[in-house]
């Protein structure tokens, strides 16, 4: 049950610590317990969860409302809400190494992402601060005596595939003298995370996110692009109507 209740929480993004179930502890309570507290620690915000429902027998479960707050100084609440949260994991592998998710789909996620003029974001500030906070390749060994928790002693795990499906994106380019724009993202889609080897599960829920926000925020970008050049393509031809319209009366 150790290892389990470890997967889950890990997996629920924002994780950065041992993540153990405490016997005679209720293990969805726990799990929302750890994806708050050390989901707070790793991105420098406030992370919340409404709900969790994990059943152990059939390797799956669900987590509800799982919301990252935006830094101070972004106006928005949220930067990232996630509607649900699934989870299918291969019970085969639970005693082999590394275990195996065979699939987490991120049902009805909201990415709020706010520009500033200096072209960074409130997504590329929880991105550093996620950064800031796990380890980094060679440097583990280096650090190990300040860690939280020794790897060495965690379950491998990898992720086969997650899927950010449909993301609705909010877009505020008020910095630009533009407006806030909304979208939806095509279908997001990670294979292997963790590598064929897997990594320590207190590594992976970090990197799920960090691969996540950094996709979300490169179709952001992709998006702001194409937002102030309509902008600027609008602007033009209604001066070029203007100027005709002085012209010719």
């Amino acid at each position: 049950m150790k290892i389990i209740a470890s997967i889950i929480v890990v997996l629920l993004l924002l994780c950065g610590g041992a993540l153990w179930f405490l016997a005679g502890g209720s293990l969805n309570d726990y799990i929302k317990s750890q994806i708050e507290t050390v989901g707070t620690q790793v991105t420098e915000q406030a992370v919340t969860v409404k709900a969790v429902d994990i059943k152990l027998t059939s390797g799956a479960g669900s987590i509800l409302g799982i919301n990252l707050a935006n830094p101070k100084s972004y106006s928005q609440p949220n930067a990232f809400s996630l509607g649900e949260v699934t989870l299918d994991i291969n019970l085969e592998s639970l005693t082999s190494s590394p275990i195996i998710i065979d699939a987490i789909v991120i049902k009805s996620p909201q990415a709020f992402v706010q520009m500033t003029q200096t072209g960074g974001s409130n997504i590329q500030d929880i991105l550093d601060a996620i950064e800031r906070n796990t380890p980094k390749g060679d440097s583990q060994a280096a650090d190990k005596e300040q860690a939280p928790t020794n790897t060495a002693n965690e379950p491998k795990i990898k992720v086969s595939k997650i899927v950010l499906a449909g993301t609705a994106l909010s877009l505020d380019l008020t910095a630009f003298g533009n407006k806030e724009h909304s979208a939806t993202l095509p279908d997001i889609t990670l294979h292997n995370v963790g590598g064929d080897a897997g990594l320590p599960a207190s590594q992976l829920g970090s990197e799920i996110v960090k691969q996540a926000l950094s996709k979300i925020w490169q179709q952001a970008k992709e998006t702001q692009k194409k937002k102030l050049t309509d902008s600027a393509v609008d602007k033009l031809k209604e001066k070029a109507k203007k100027k005709l319209t002085d012209l010719f009366g």
